[in-house]
């Protein structure tokens, strides 16, 4: 007949037990920040992206300024 574990081995294992949560819990934490940090950079990249195709559509190609500087320069012959 087997005997019941002492009662020094349950208190461990109880003690075991709430350090396990206690990290898990931590652990749970640590990974819920870095989700928003990554949400939060994700918006940001979205961010500068659509900036820089607003200022990329805005500028004038290099050609046709100097296009119209030629045009537009005085003639000196």
């Amino acid at each position: 007949m087997t005997q019941p574990p002492e009662p020094s081995v349950s208190v461990e294992l109880e003690k075991l037990r709430g350090t396990m949560a206690e990290g898990f819990a931590r652990v749970d934490g640590s990974l819920a920040l870095l989700v928003q940090r990554s949400d939060q950079t994700d918006r940001q990249l979205a961010e500068h992206e659509q900036r820089i195709g607003a200022v990329e559509r805005n500028r004038w190609p290099l050609p046709s300024i100097a296009a119209i500087t030629e045009t537009c320069a005085p003639s000196g012959r």
